[in-house]
């Protein structure tokens, strides 16, 4: 792959800067990054994330490489690189639409009904409707396909009751999509169905998760007696688990790019900056060869997205493979903010900015990197994907294979 851009390449990547240079303030170089982990999303960064969305989409620069009959512009995916890399040297608003257009936008485009995509995506690309997923469950762990969050046909619509749980953005958000058991008497696999689900219709009860970072942008999300339009199921009946497959590998594919590469260069100001015996923590030997296995793992990653990116330019869709890139990047990102707090000595202990470096960039971090080794599956549930997918290796034995989930054992057992 050549890493230059093509001339068309950089005609496009000159269009980019004078519309930002238009709209939005640009960052100092030297600069911290934004910490995402630690954002508080409040009614006032809700309002000026839309308001940058909406100006985006006016002037043909929102989802580059959604079609243009769903409000995209029938980009390529090096088009999309390119703008994210150039919006990315930009002040804007909090990134609220990641799970929409990158998740939940390419899911409704392969499996949804042309009703729903008329219905829904132009206005999920303008930002002004916001959506969030609905996967994860307090009862079935790591194991998505285990959930029990019912579905219930009643004539011309479905009942739901249940819970989920780690729904980033849920407080905010208009619409769902929701994974449901529709059918108790097959395999677990089998009985599940995906719908899109109203966050305001009567029943939808939403609570956010205080953080240990100070933060809240995760929530708990109860459903009593839900009622969601059949026309809102997408895919068929019983064919969940193949929709939310699509969602879950766009998910990997997007966390694993974020990772922890991305911070290199601010950890590398820090040592630059922090005493070590009275000289700068660079250059000591141990700290030198710690950022040095970093930075090798945080080119590995780059490399390895160039790879998928790649392959989405030729029109596939994202397989097993982006597995990888989040079983190392959020480790990864862990790691590095752990570091970071070492170099800090005392001071790692401290959140205000008035007495910390990088605006307590890294102390937020380590506090909410964790939640990254379990968001869109843990390092166990990756590590069997890479092996049985990717590597091809014999998968692991399970005991409720083609059993009816129903029959499935849910507490210990006694002889």
């Amino acid at each position: 792959m050549d890493f230059d851009d093509t001339p068309q390449e950089a005609e496009f990547r000159a269009r980019c800067a004078a519309f930002l240079d238009q709209h939005v303030e640009k960052l100092d170089p030297n600069e911290t990054t934004p910490n995402l982990l630690g954002e508080r999303e409040d009614d006032a960064a809700i309002e000026a994330a839309k308001k940058w969305q909406a100006t985006k989409f006016d002037a043909g620069w929102a989802v580059l490489t959604w079609p243009k009959e769903y409000g995209g512009q029938g980009l390529g995916r090096m088009e999309n690189v390119i703008w994210n890399q150039e919006e990315g040297k930009y002040r804007t608003p909090a990134a609220i639409y990641s799970i929409g257009h990158g998740m939940l936008g390419p899911t409704l485009m392969a499996h949804g009904t042309d009703e729903q995509k008329d219905k829904y995506l132009a206005d999920m690309a303008r930002g002004q409707e916001v959506w969030c997923q609905l996967f994860s469950e307090p009862s079935a762990g790591s194991d998505l396909a285990g959930l029990r969050t019912s579905a219930v046909r009643d004539g011309d619509e479905w009942v739901i009751n249940g819970q989920k749980i780690w729904s980033t953005g849920a407080h905010f958000c208009d619409w769902g999509m929701i994974v449901t058991r529709t059918d108790p008497n097959v395999a677990k696999h089998a009985g599940l169905t995906y719908f899109i689900v109203d966050m305001n219709a009567p029943g939808v009860e939403i609570r956010p998760i205080k953080q240990i970072n100070g933060a809240s942008g995760f929530n708990e999300v109860f459903f009593t007696d839900v009622r969601v339009p059949h026309s809102n199921m997408v895919g068929k009946e019983g064919d969940g688990w193949r929709v939310s497959i699509t969602t879950l590998m766009n998910e990997r594919v997007a966390i694993g790019a974020g990772g922890g590469g991305g911070r290199i260069k601010d950890l590398l100001k820090l040592a630059q900056d922090v005493k070590r015996r009275g000289k700068p923590a660079i250059e000591d030997g141990a700290v030198r060869q710690r950022l040095a296995d970093f930075w090798v793992t945080s080119k590995g990653l780059q490399y390895i997205s160039y790879r998928t990116l790649s392959a989405l330019s030729r029109g596939a869709t994202p397989g097993p493979e982006g597995s990888i890139g989040k079983a190392v990047g959020a480790p990864l990102a862990q790691q590095m903010a752990a570091f970071a707090m070492e170099l800090q000595g005392s001071l790692g202990a401290v959140t205000d900015d008035d007495f910390v470096m990088q605006e307590s960039l890294w102390q937020e971090a380590y506090l909410g990197a964790p939640g990254l080794r379990i968001a869109g599956g843990t390092d166990e549930i990756l590590k069997n994907v890479i092996a049985e997918r990717v590597l091809g290796l014999p998968p692991e034995m399970r005991a409720d294979k083609n059993m009816a989930f129903r029959d499935v054992p849910t507490g210990p057992t006694t002889k």
